[in-house]
């Protein structure tokens, strides 16, 4: 008898890893030979569960061992409650939940919020990861976005040539703990925006088209010199995160074997246990090495292949880059090779990240952070600083910005010779950050001018540190200016209003004879003098919009 189904074929698309260029998934996409099936599922909820069923059992037949994406409309999930007959079908598959990704996608609109919002809150308690899929060119409210709280958000490539709509969704990811995609990349100028936008996945014809076959390998362009991804304090280790090896925890070696054998590209596989907790780490060459000799086979392939492992190397969801390489670095130097695995807040594995993936990407980083230092003094410029700041103010985090100079510099270059007023200029620098404490970020933004971004409470140390030193130059006396703005959450919007907060207390402090401090405050007129003496008049707050950190 005729079916539905007889025409129906699915094709996968990979989801690329922009920081790494390897395949981070595979979205698994319906393709009828005949009808409007997808249509159709729209309207149906039972048939859009149905192909969710098939999608997965079309990938099982594929012998992949990527995370899938399968797609269903927000529709399915409210009148469903849940995809029960899914859940099975990976079961059956031989899959984890959560190497599954529902991508739950438009319309929204007369969708019961409430019965979705249970819907997700089931997928996710079975272990499933959740995606907003269609954002940007969808429907989706943006209450209902943040109230679903996805793993994973997937823009529509249209938003791309409205750059502050892209970096303010990858601040709302960041804020929910989620990864940004950008769908529908084409060309290698979309996928450079994308970069620069901060998202961390991509898909698209650019890298591989929907085929019938997984692809092994995608297209990804080299990035352009001047193309840097969005940064926190540190590369965040979600941008690095390559699909884990996973098994069960009672899987034995022969079943690992045949894994490893099977699939070159696996460098390791994890041991899970019920609820996808890493509980031992099978590394590829030591594991292969073993099975190998004389016997190898013969003593373990029946035997628990955790017996062949070792204690799994994990960092949490929120860790940088450089907190991957401390777990490296205090470790075995035996096991500088092996995957580390990332786990969210509940300890289920989410991935993995490989050594040789963060020490290419952190070494490009210095290069380009090297290149925007002081020459005399080897402090980032006025950059990194402002960078810094408009972090910390969509972070909703206090923060106090000063600007720090020499007295009568020129004065200090005419009297003493520029070379006694160069060694001063570091002097100072070298004082900056030895004082510099917990997140203090200090900037030298050329001639004798510095920027200090610290917590408040760092702020009586660091001043009395520089400002108590006897300085001079050539055996001439000097003295040092400092202005101190508090920038308290939502006192600004970025770091221009910022800038233009500290522009006056910059001039009063000059005023001032001798060693001088003078602090403001965000959005309040007036000022304290903690330094120096002289007749300072107060100055309003942030009249000026305009005015540079310089």
């Amino acid at each position: 008898m005729y079916s539905w189904t007889d025409t129906l074929r699915f094709a996968f698309q990979p989801v690329v890893n922009l920081a790494t260029g390897g395949v981070a998934g595979l979205e698994i996409l319906a393709r009828p030979e005949t009808g409007d099936i997808l249509t159709e599922a729209r309207r149906n909820p039972e048939l859009d569960g149905r192909l969710a069923v098939l999608a997965v059992r079309a990938a099982a037949r594929k012998e992949t061992l990527l995370p899938l994406h399968v797609n269903v409309f927000a529709g399915t999930l409210a009148d469903l409650g849940g995809l029960t007959p899914l859940h099975a079908a990976v079961r059956e598959a031989g899959r984890l939940p959560w190497e599954v990704t529902i991508d739950i996608g438009p319309p929204y609109i007369h969708v019961p919020q409430h019965a979705l919002l249970e819907a997700v809150s089931a997928l996710r308690a079975q272990g499933f990861r959740i995606s907003a899929d269609g954002v940007g060119d969808g429907d989706v409210p943006l209450r209902l976005l943040t109230d679903m709280g996805p793993d994973l958000v997937k823009l529509d490539a249209s938003l791309l040539p409205r750059p502050a709509a892209v970096k303010a969704m990858r601040t709302l990811c960041e804020q929910l703990g989620a990864l940004l995609s950008v769908e529908g990349v084409e060309t290698e100028l979309q996928c450079a925006a994308a970069v620069s936008a901060g998202a961390q996945l991509a898909q698209g014809e650019l890298f591989a088209p929907p085929a019938r076959l997984p692809a092994a390998d995608v297209y990804v362009p080299p990035r352009s010199p001047g193309v840097v991804a969005v940064p926190r304090s540190g590369p965040s280790v979600l941008e690095f995160v390559r699909p884990a090896a996973l098994l069960p925890a009672t899987a034995s070696a022969a079943q690992v074997r045949a894994l490893l054998t099977g699939s070159p590209e696996v460098s390791g596989v994890l041991l899970v246990d019920a609820h996808g907790r890493p509980v031992r780490s099978v590394h590829r060459s030591r594991f292969l090495l073993s099975m190998s000799g004389r016997y190898g086979h013969a003593l373990y392939a029946d035997r628990p292949a955790a017996k062949l492992g070792d204690p799994p190397r994990t960092v949490g969801v929120d860790a940088t880059a450089w907190e991957v390489l401390d777990v490296v670095a205090v470790g075995d130097r035996g096991r500088t090779s092996d995957d580390v695995a990332v786990v969210d807040r509940t300890g289920r594995c989410v991935g993995v990240v490989r050594l040789a993936d963060l020490v290419r990407a952190l070494a490009e980083s210095r290069v380009e952070e090297a290149a925007g230092l002081n020459p005399l003094t080897r402090l980032p410029g006025s950059d990194a600083i402002t960078g810094e700041v408009d972090r910390r103010i969509a972070d909703g985090r206090p923060f106090a910005l000063s600007w720090l100079d020499v007295d009568h510099f020129k004065q200090v270059n005419d009297g003493a010779g520029f070379a006694a007023g160069d060694e001063l200029i570091r002097s100072v620098g070298r004082a900056l950050q030895h004082a510099a404490s917990g997140n203090t970020r200090v900037g030298h933004i050329g001639g004798d001018d510095f920027l200090v971004l610290a917590e408040p409470e760092w702020l009586d140390p660091l001043a009395a540190s520089v400002l108590d030193a006897p300085w001079s130059a050539g055996g001439r006396p000097v003295t040092l200016s400092l202005a101190t703005v508090l920038c308290p959450p939502g006192s600004v919007t970025d770091h221009r209003q910022a800038a233009a907060c500290l522009a006056p207390l910059k001039k009063a402090a000059k005023s001032l004879h001798g060693a001088s401090w003078v602090l403001g405050r965000a959005g309040l007129p007036g000022h304290e003098i903690r330094r120096g003496s002289g007749t300072a008049t107060a100055q309003a707050g942030c009249a000026v919009a305009e005015p540079g950190l310089g």
